[in-house]
């Protein structure tokens, strides 16, 4: 789990402008309120993804002098940047937060209605149950962009905000990936499965491959169900899926870990989805 934020009190800086707080002042902005919709996000690829994105209102940036140099003249969404010594945003940040030069405080990104991907047409979709790890999360979304997902569904009491470590783990894709968040997993499926969609859940204990069930319901209406990194699929989740599939392995490992298994588990769908890969 991604180490508690420190986020601080607001506090301009009277004698040097809001521009370079002096050392020690803490980044104007910021607030120590425990509020969820808004957070830090920190690394070059998340910042930047972030502020090109419409739907994520930005606070306040914080760079680097360095990091300053990589961005266009103009202020990126007319926000001013905050410029900083390096320790200096260190301190501010979660520990081990390696921001490269790049902090922005920003409010949460609104989440899509569930009829927004329920059609198979929408393209494949990726459900989260009870996956709380935010960089396995964030991992998650990285392969969800490289194989062309619509979005991830989560339940929105069981997994974590797309802020801090899951942004930096999703190398920007947070904010080009959709996401749903649903208060019941299994009640979700069944919405899917009455759209046309085919729910495959990934289960470790499945007699069916996985390569096999996707072959049998290629296309682009497949919803993939990771369960959650300790104990996998809920009873009543693998109950509400079509099938359920395992990824043959050797018996040199007992698992994988929940992001490596989506990654297998999207590459496969994305194989024989028309969309990604049209026939020849």
């Amino acid at each position: 789990m991604a180490p508690p934020m420190r986020n601080t009190t607001k506090t301009p800086d009277a004698a040097r402008g809001a521009h370079r707080p002096k050392r020690g002042a803490k980044p104007y902005g910021t607030r120590d309120s425990g509020d969820p919709s808004e957070g830090w996000i920190w690394g070059r690829h998340a910042v930047l993804a972030a502020l090109a994105n419409p739907r994520r209102q930005p606070l306040s940036l914080h760079l680097t002098r360095n990091a300053e140099a990589e961005l266009d003249e103009a202020a990126p969404r007319g926000i001013k940047p905050q410029i900083h010594d390096p320790k200096e945003l260190s301190a501010w940040l979660p520990d081990g937060a390696v921001h490269q030069g790049f902090a922005l405080k920003a409010r949460a990104l609104e989440p899509e209605p569930l009829q927004a991907v329920a059609d198979p047409i929408h393209g494949l979709v990726v459900v989260l149950d009870q996956i709380t790890d935010p960089h396995n999360v964030g991992a998650i979304f990285r392969t969800a962009a490289a194989f062309g997902a619509r979005a991830l569904v989560m339940q929105d009491r069981k997994s974590p905000p797309l802020f801090g470590a899951l942004c930096k783990t999703a190398v920007g894709c947070a904010e080009t990936v959709g996401h749903v968040r649903v208060t019941n997993i299994a009640d979700t499926l069944e919405e899917f499965r009455k759209a046309g969609r085919f729910v495959i859940g990934l289960a470790g204990e499945a007699e069916a491959g996985l390569d096999e069930v996707v072959a049998a319901n290629a296309g682009p209406g497949l919803v993939i169900v990771m369960g959650s990194e300790d104990k996998g699929l809920r009873p009543r989740v693998a109950d509400h899926c079509d099938a359920l599939a395992r990824i043959p392995m050797g018996p040199k490992a007992e698992s994988l870990n929940v992001s490596n298994a989506a990654a297998i588990a999207l590459y496969e769908a994305s194989r024989r989805d028309p969309r990604i890969n049209p026939p020849r």
